[in-house]
């Protein structure tokens, strides 16, 4: 039987939501995991009753900005409009997460929320000389450097120390959230492109690229969610309540 993961959905934009959640859906059940949609807008209570059966949880991408004055700044003009409801949705789902150890996959802009959520800043406008949004259709929009010995290097076919992704955002990590360590950095440029918490029993890991958009075709991609999944199936309520109880 597959294992649920809680997945939000991804914005309060309907026609975003048409054409961006199946990828991540058709990612998961690939990778032998059930797709839990949890609706924006859902009251505590409600979001808490789909939780309890879910193993994990991947924060999806959206078209909206994370408010800057959640890291304790104002906005740019350049910064987007906030989504409040998958905001609280994301919150949710992230303390769920952190109090159990459930695994967590985070993608774009659930990289974001994850390392806001984690007490870190954003940068609110990329300006560089990387077009870190070209756009859906580009498979291969840049390089991005792995960290030696991390957990995200580990999933690199070969071992290569830099590998394309596509790209699709306009903001980006600033600086690691705490707990979390840089997993890759884009190396024209020096934007953070992935962090991953700094432990080796949680399984947190975040991109700012899309990998359930060439799942098909990269076989990092395909070894980024088999890892999550990995984790997924090996989750037990059991196993953390005696680690709790152990302490």
């Amino acid at each position: 039987m597959a294992v649920p993961v809680a997945i939000p959905v991804p914005s309060s934009d309907p026609d975003y939501n048409g054409r961006s959640l199946k990828p991540y859906l058709d990612a998961l059940h690939a990778a032998g995991l059930t797709p839990v949609v949890v609706p924006l807008g859902e009251s505590q209570e409600r979001v808490a009753g789909l939780l309890t059966g879910v193993h994990g949880v991947l924060l999806p991408g959206s078209r909206y900005d994370i408010d800057p004055q959640r890291y304790g700044e104002r906005a740019t003009p350049e910064c987007g409009e906030a989504d409040p409801p998958r905001t609280a949705v994301d919150e949710l789902l992230l303390q769920d997460a952190f109090n159990l150890h459930k695994p967590v996959l985070a993608i774009c802009h659930g990289a974001q929320s994850l390392n806001v959520w984690c007490n870190g800043p954003l940068i609110q406008d990329l300006k560089t000389e990387v077009n870190h949004r070209p756009g859906r259709a580009v498979a291969e929009a840049h390089p991005v450097r792995i960290t030696p010995g991390s957990r995200l290097a580990a999933l690199v076919p070969g071992g290569q120390a830099e590998v394309q992704v596509n790209s699709s955002h306009h903001q980006a990590i600033r600086e690691a959230g705490d707990n979390l360590r840089v997993s890759a950095v884009s190396p024209q440029d020096g934007v953070i492109e992935a962090v991953e918490l700094d432990s080796p029993h949680h399984f947190v890991l975040a991109v700012q690229w899309h990998p359930e958009r060439t799942y098909a075709q990269s076989a990092f991609s395909r070894a980024i969610f088999a890892a999550f999944s990995q984790a997924v199936v090996a989750w037990s309520p059991r196993e953390v309540r005696e680690s709790v109880a152990s302490k």
